[in-house]
């Protein structure tokens, strides 16, 4: 019986890792052997949460949380989202709004994603979870996308509560 949890666990895994497309050619991490430990974000309470949430735009103040978080689930085989975290299959993403593509420290990223000249805001942030390749062709990222609209405001009012981010 252990075996077969064991099993189980190890195919989970490489669903998982799957998911972002690691043998299909994605982004590379490119982590220095002197990573940095990743610091310890305050834990922000469930009510801080909540207020955070209610100053984003509209409509992300009026995302739900919880299902931002399983949505992000997917992403979380490929991504970290904690201060100093590691970069895996893809990008740390904590501190990304307002952020240049193309710029994590430490993150090897295809040519198209270093010359993109924007901002990640929720609103590019938003095309790109739509379809990666088909608002940023070239890039490695083999991610197809998520396709539900209600799903991504939820997932980017999580990441923007979860990543850092400070409203204006």
């Amino acid at each position: 019986m252990r075996h077969l949890a064991l099993t189980l666990a190890a195919t989970v895994a490489v669903i998982g890792l799957s998911a972002c497309g690691k043998s299909g050619g994605t982004e590379s991490a490119s982590t220095p052997a002197s990573a940095p430990t990743p610091a310890a974000a305050p834990e922000l309470s469930d009510a801080e949460k909540q207020t955070l949430l209610a100053a984003l735009p509209a409509p992300y103040n009026t995302g739900d949380l919880a299902n931002g978080k399983k949505v992000f689930a997917v992403c979380k085989s490929c991504h970290t989202i904690v201060p100093g975290g590691a970069n895996m299959t893809g990008p740390n993403l904590y501190g990304m709004f307002g952020r240049k593509p193309g710029t994590s420290e430490g993150y090897k990223y295809s040519e198209v994603v270093k010359a993109a000249t924007f901002t990640w805001d929720a609103e590019h942030l938003d095309k790109w979870l739509a379809s990666p390749k088909t608002f940023m062709p070239g890039t490695k990222m083999s991610f197809v996308g998520v396709k539900d609209a209600k799903d991504r405001i939820d997932l980017i009012a999580y990441l923007k509560v979860e990543t850092g981010y400070k409203p204006q």
